[in-house]
Protein backbone atom coordinates (compact mmCIF):
# COMPACT_ATOMS: atom_id res chain seq x y z
CA UNK A 1 0.00 0.00 0.00
CA UNK A 2 2.69 2.30 0.90
CA UNK A 3 4.20 1.98 -3.07
CA UNK A 4 0.52 2.52 -4.50
CA UNK A 5 0.45 6.19 -2.33
CA UNK A 6 3.56 7.04 -3.32
CA UNK A 7 3.10 6.31 -6.58
CA UNK A 8 0.46 8.93 -6.36
CA UNK A 9 2.61 11.21 -4.03
CA UNK A 10 5.03 11.47 -7.08
CA UNK A 11 2.65 11.71 -10.25
CA UNK A 12 0.90 14.75 -8.32
CA UNK A 13 4.20 16.08 -7.77
CA UNK A 14 4.44 16.68 -11.76
CA UNK A 15 0.65 18.63 -11.73
CA UNK A 16 1.94 22.09 -11.74
CA UNK A 17 3.79 21.41 -15.27
CA UNK A 18 0.96 19.62 -16.14
CA UNK A 19 -1.47 22.65 -15.68
CA UNK A 20 0.71 25.47 -16.57
CA UNK A 21 1.37 23.78 -19.50
CA UNK A 22 -2.47 23.36 -20.59
CA UNK A 23 -3.20 26.59 -19.20
CA UNK A 24 -0.91 28.59 -21.50
CA UNK A 25 -1.44 25.80 -24.92
CA UNK A 26 -5.37 26.99 -24.39
CA UNK A 27 -4.35 30.70 -24.49
CA UNK A 28 -2.30 29.82 -27.60
CA UNK A 29 -4.49 27.63 -29.44
CA UNK A 30 -7.74 29.87 -28.57
CA UNK A 31 -6.16 32.98 -30.03
CA UNK A 32 -4.56 31.43 -32.83
CA UNK A 33 -8.24 29.21 -33.38
CA UNK A 34 -9.99 32.56 -33.83
CA UNK A 35 -7.22 33.56 -36.46
CA UNK A 36 -7.05 30.69 -38.51
CA UNK A 37 -10.91 30.47 -38.56
CA UNK A 38 -11.89 33.97 -39.29
CA UNK A 39 -8.92 33.31 -42.58
CA UNK A 40 -10.49 29.90 -43.14
CA UNK A 41 -14.27 31.34 -43.41
CA UNK A 42 -12.85 34.50 -45.70
CA UNK A 43 -13.71 34.95 -49.41
CA UNK A 44 -10.38 35.76 -50.23
CA UNK A 45 -8.01 32.90 -51.41
CA UNK A 46 -4.81 34.21 -49.87
CA UNK A 47 -6.29 34.09 -46.71
CA UNK A 48 -8.70 30.59 -46.45
CA UNK A 49 -6.43 28.62 -48.19
CA UNK A 50 -2.80 29.30 -45.78
CA UNK A 51 -5.23 28.60 -42.86
CA UNK A 52 -6.91 25.37 -44.50
CA UNK A 53 -3.39 23.77 -45.13
CA UNK A 54 -2.49 25.23 -41.39
CA UNK A 55 -5.19 22.93 -39.74
CA UNK A 56 -4.87 20.25 -42.41
CA UNK A 57 -0.93 20.10 -41.67
CA UNK A 58 -2.21 20.19 -37.53
CA UNK A 59 -4.40 17.93 -37.62
CA UNK A 60 -3.50 15.10 -39.52
CA UNK A 61 0.43 14.96 -38.03
CA UNK A 62 0.65 13.63 -34.48
CA UNK A 63 1.51 15.83 -31.36
CA UNK A 64 4.42 13.34 -30.72
CA UNK A 65 5.87 14.30 -34.13
CA UNK A 66 4.72 17.75 -33.95
CA UNK A 67 7.10 18.05 -30.52
CA UNK A 68 10.19 16.09 -31.23
CA UNK A 69 10.27 18.33 -34.46
CA UNK A 70 10.15 21.40 -32.47
CA UNK A 71 12.46 20.59 -29.80
CA UNK A 72 15.11 18.38 -32.14
CA UNK A 73 14.50 19.19 -35.65
CA UNK A 74 14.16 23.52 -35.13
CA UNK A 75 16.99 23.90 -33.22
CA UNK A 76 19.61 21.32 -35.74
CA UNK A 77 17.84 23.40 -38.65
CA UNK A 78 18.84 26.78 -37.01
CA UNK A 79 21.97 25.76 -36.49
CA UNK A 80 23.06 24.08 -39.54
CA UNK A 81 22.81 27.86 -40.73
CA UNK A 82 25.07 29.08 -37.98
CA UNK A 83 22.30 30.31 -35.83
CA UNK A 84 22.95 28.77 -32.31
CA UNK A 85 19.92 28.05 -30.96
CA UNK A 86 18.39 25.47 -28.20
CA UNK A 87 15.54 25.16 -25.60
CA UNK A 88 16.96 25.69 -22.71
CA UNK A 89 13.40 25.64 -21.33
CA UNK A 90 11.81 22.58 -22.19
CA UNK A 91 8.20 23.84 -21.04
CA UNK A 92 8.58 26.84 -23.20
CA UNK A 93 8.59 24.18 -26.44
CA UNK A 94 5.67 21.94 -24.92
CA UNK A 95 3.69 25.14 -23.82
CA UNK A 96 4.22 26.45 -27.73
CA UNK A 97 3.89 23.12 -29.84
CA UNK A 98 0.55 22.44 -27.55
CA UNK A 99 -1.28 25.64 -28.42
CA UNK A 100 0.09 25.38 -32.07
CA UNK A 101 -1.70 22.11 -32.08
CA UNK A 102 -4.51 23.10 -30.13
CA UNK A 103 -5.32 25.58 -32.36
CA UNK A 104 -6.11 23.70 -35.49
CA UNK A 105 -8.38 21.98 -33.31
CA UNK A 106 -10.05 25.20 -32.13
CA UNK A 107 -10.09 26.79 -35.12
CA UNK A 108 -12.79 24.08 -36.52
CA UNK A 109 -14.49 24.38 -33.13
CA UNK A 110 -14.91 28.33 -33.76
CA UNK A 111 -15.61 27.75 -37.70
CA UNK A 112 -18.84 25.46 -37.21
CA UNK A 113 -19.51 27.88 -34.22
CA UNK A 114 -19.68 31.29 -36.26
CA UNK A 115 -21.46 29.52 -38.88
CA UNK A 116 -23.74 28.89 -36.38
CA UNK A 117 -25.18 32.34 -35.20
CA UNK A 118 -28.35 33.05 -37.76
CA UNK A 119 -27.25 34.79 -41.09
CA UNK A 120 -29.58 37.33 -39.98
CA UNK A 121 -27.50 38.59 -36.98
CA UNK A 122 -24.86 40.21 -39.45
CA UNK A 123 -27.56 41.25 -41.89
CA UNK A 124 -29.51 43.20 -39.01
CA UNK A 125 -26.00 44.43 -37.88
CA UNK A 126 -24.95 45.79 -40.97
CA UNK A 127 -28.72 47.28 -41.32
CA UNK A 128 -27.80 49.48 -37.88
CA UNK A 129 -24.42 50.60 -39.87
CA UNK A 130 -21.40 48.46 -38.53
CA UNK A 131 -18.67 47.04 -40.69
CA UNK A 132 -18.10 43.60 -41.11
CA UNK A 133 -15.63 43.71 -38.91
CA UNK A 134 -17.77 45.65 -36.13
CA UNK A 135 -20.29 43.06 -36.53
CA UNK A 136 -17.73 40.20 -36.18
CA UNK A 137 -16.56 41.57 -32.91
CA UNK A 138 -19.49 43.08 -31.07
CA UNK A 139 -22.28 40.74 -32.15
CA UNK A 140 -21.22 37.44 -34.08
CA UNK A 141 -18.13 36.20 -32.41
CA UNK A 142 -19.90 37.03 -28.78
CA UNK A 143 -22.86 34.39 -29.91
CA UNK A 144 -20.42 32.02 -31.41
CA UNK A 145 -17.84 31.68 -28.48
CA UNK A 146 -21.31 31.15 -26.33
CA UNK A 147 -22.14 28.21 -28.73
CA UNK A 148 -18.65 26.07 -28.84
CA UNK A 149 -18.16 27.13 -24.74
CA UNK A 150 -18.38 23.44 -23.61
CA UNK A 151 -16.38 22.28 -26.93
CA UNK A 152 -13.76 24.28 -25.78
CA UNK A 153 -14.16 22.78 -21.87
CA UNK A 154 -13.56 19.49 -23.77
CA UNK A 155 -10.54 20.63 -26.08
CA UNK A 156 -8.91 21.73 -22.81
CA UNK A 157 -9.77 18.75 -20.92
CA UNK A 158 -8.40 16.61 -23.60
CA UNK A 159 -5.10 19.02 -23.77
CA UNK A 160 -4.22 17.46 -20.04
CA UNK A 161 -4.07 13.72 -21.58
CA UNK A 162 -2.21 14.98 -24.14
CA UNK A 163 0.81 16.37 -21.97
CA UNK A 164 1.50 13.08 -21.57
CA UNK A 165 3.13 12.65 -25.11
CA UNK A 166 5.81 15.21 -24.01
CA UNK A 167 8.08 13.41 -21.63
CA UNK A 168 9.92 12.70 -24.92
CA UNK A 169 11.43 15.95 -24.82
CA UNK A 170 12.39 15.52 -21.11
CA UNK A 171 9.12 17.56 -19.53
CA UNK A 172 9.06 16.22 -15.73
CA UNK A 173 5.14 16.60 -16.27
CA UNK A 174 3.15 13.54 -14.57
CA UNK A 175 3.98 10.88 -16.87
CA UNK A 176 7.93 11.70 -16.55
CA UNK A 177 7.71 11.61 -13.11
CA UNK A 178 6.24 8.85 -12.90
CA UNK A 179 8.40 7.04 -15.22
CA UNK A 180 11.39 8.27 -13.93
CA UNK A 181 10.22 6.96 -10.46
CA UNK A 182 9.52 3.66 -12.15
CA UNK A 183 12.68 3.35 -13.87
CA UNK A 184 14.87 3.80 -9.89
CA UNK A 185 12.88 1.54 -7.65
CA UNK A 186 11.10 -0.40 -10.65
CA UNK A 187 7.72 -0.10 -9.20
CA UNK A 188 5.96 0.15 -12.40
CA UNK A 189 2.57 -0.95 -11.27
CA UNK A 190 2.35 1.97 -8.38
CA UNK A 191 3.84 4.41 -10.69
CA UNK A 192 1.37 4.02 -13.61
CA UNK A 193 -1.96 3.26 -11.46
CA UNK A 194 -0.80 6.37 -9.48
CA UNK A 195 -0.65 8.25 -12.55
CA UNK A 196 -3.78 7.34 -14.04
CA UNK A 197 -5.54 7.93 -10.45
CA UNK A 198 -4.16 11.84 -10.95
CA UNK A 199 -5.05 12.25 -14.22
CA UNK A 200 -8.44 10.84 -13.50
CA UNK A 201 -8.45 13.27 -10.36
CA UNK A 202 -7.90 16.38 -13.01
CA UNK A 203 -10.31 15.05 -15.58
CA UNK A 204 -13.50 14.17 -14.22
CA UNK A 205 -13.98 17.20 -12.37
CA UNK A 206 -13.15 19.05 -15.22
CA UNK A 207 -16.16 16.90 -17.40
CA UNK A 208 -18.69 17.78 -15.00
CA UNK A 209 -17.59 21.47 -14.94
CA UNK A 210 -17.99 21.20 -19.17
CA UNK A 211 -21.25 19.22 -18.25
CA UNK A 212 -22.97 21.74 -15.76
CA UNK A 213 -22.04 24.50 -18.81
CA UNK A 214 -23.90 22.41 -21.05
CA UNK A 215 -27.27 21.98 -19.12
CA UNK A 216 -27.11 25.85 -18.15
CA UNK A 217 -26.95 26.84 -21.30
CA UNK A 218 -29.18 24.08 -22.78
CA UNK A 219 -31.86 25.84 -19.85
CA UNK A 220 -31.04 29.35 -21.09
CA UNK A 221 -32.10 28.22 -24.53
CA UNK A 222 -35.29 26.60 -23.65
CA UNK A 223 -36.04 30.21 -21.78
Amino acid sequence: MENYLMGIKIAYSGVGATLSITVVAVIIGVTLGLIAALCKLSKHKALSLPAKVYIELLRGTPLLVQALILYYGVPMLLQQHEIMFRWDYPIIAGMIVCGINSSAYVAEIIRSGLQAVDPGQTEASRSLGMTNFQAMKLVIIPQAFRIILPALGNEFVSLIKETAVLSVITITEITRKSTLWSSVTFQSWPAYLGTAFVYLTLTIPLSRVVLYMERRMAQSDRS
